[in-house]
């Protein structure tokens, strides 16, 4: 089966490509590479043996996604394309809901055109806003706190609107918690532009020296130590997460919705130390008061993707936190080498 994978350079659409193939699946790649570098592609293929397609170009340019869906027999979507920083969605909102929700209407749009039906949509924990309690489950209430929440959140209701009024559609939302770490190989990760806006890739360039000390931001939620608390998962783990819930869900019409994490959660000056073990280096920071958007706990019950789906994250900590430095150790500067 050839799949299209939107975002497929981006860092967990790259790492989901390569499960895609050790499947035996085939990624073609749409990306406007806003936040990704063509230099991934070599990587891929270094790895895995199989360069995937690629199109250059965004998820709103109807031509050529009705071209994409004419030159290839595509049995699914995997939708990874989008803007996904929550401080920046609360400075430029119009933005993320254009890019965001108007793009994934474009796509929707493509897919009816050339009768493709199965969709694995991108989706994050950030649906359930601030929860009452933890863990989250999928039956809980959905209530953004953010724009890029509620810009996730209103897609899955797009979605789940046009399952209804189109039953042979099959909706497959895959509910993130906060994917970290690296290819083992340490040819391939998380390679943000500009100033990072997520907690690994921020210790990572701290540690290599690229920039002086992490921000932490807000010490003084009601957790165990002050600091925000979060549920991190291996991307590998996040990337076998889509090839079992595509091979699950594809051409089964309804509305599939799941949680994928660990159910382990760890506080950010837990992940600091995590990190210190894993580099050997200590960690400057700086607390910084809280980012508008944020919430003290997110942490997820997987427990409907492991009976469902079979899949679970296998990847400890220490795993996370050493694969991350080895990316980071072997490519200072990311792919920019």
């Amino acid at each position: 089966m050839k799949v299209l994978v939107t975002g497929g350079c981006g860092y967990i659409g790259s790492h989901t490509c390569l499960a895609l193939q050790a499947a035996g699946i085939t990624p073609l790649i749409l990306d406007n590479l806003c936040n990704s570098k063509l230099a991934v592609l070599d990587r891929i293929a270094t790895i895995s043996g199989q360069k995937p397609v690629f199109y250059q170009g965004d998820i709103r340019d109807a031509a050529l996604l009705d071209r994409i869906f004419t030159e290839h027999e595509i049995g699914a979507v995997i939708h990874f394309a989008a803007l996904k920083a929550v401080g920046e969605s609360t400075r430029i909102p119009l933005a993320y809901y254009q890019n965001n929700v108007a793009g994934t209407l474009d796509l929707l749009q493509a897919m009816a055109r050339a009768h493709v039906h199965n969709l694995v949509f991108s989706s994050s924990a950030t649906v359930y806003g601030d929860p009452t309690s933890v863990p989250i489950r999928e039956d809980f209430p959905r209530s953004a706190t953010n724009p890029y929440g509620r810009s996730k959140l209103i897609i899955e209701q797009i979605l789940e609107d046009l399952q209804v009024a189109e039953p042979n559609w099959s909706m497959t939302l895959l509910r993130y918690f906060n994917p970290v770490g690296a290819h083992e190989s340490g040819t391939m990760g998380e390679d943000p532009q500009g100033i990072p806006n997520n907690l690994m890739p921020f210790l990572t360039q701290v540690a290599i020296g690229r920039r002086p000390q992490l921000s932490v931001f807000g010490n003084d939620y009601p957790t165990l130590d002050g600091t925000g608390v979060r549920d991190y998962i291996h991307v590998m783990d996040l990337a076998e997460g889509h090839v079992k819930a595509l091979q699950h869900c594809v051409d089964r019409p309804g509305v599939h919705a799941y949680n994928l994490g660990t159910g382990q959660p760890q506080s950010v000056l837990q992940m600091v130390r995590a990190f210190e073990q894993a580099c050997g280096r200590p960690i400057a920071y700086l607390l910084e008061p809280r980012r508008p958007g944020d919430i003290a706990e997110c942490w997820a019950d997987p427990t409907r993707a492991r009976q469902d789906l079979g899949w679970f994250a296998s990847r400890d900590l220490g795993a996370m936190c050493a694969d991350s430095w080895r990316w980071q150790s072997l490519n200072p500067q990311g792919y920019d080498q």
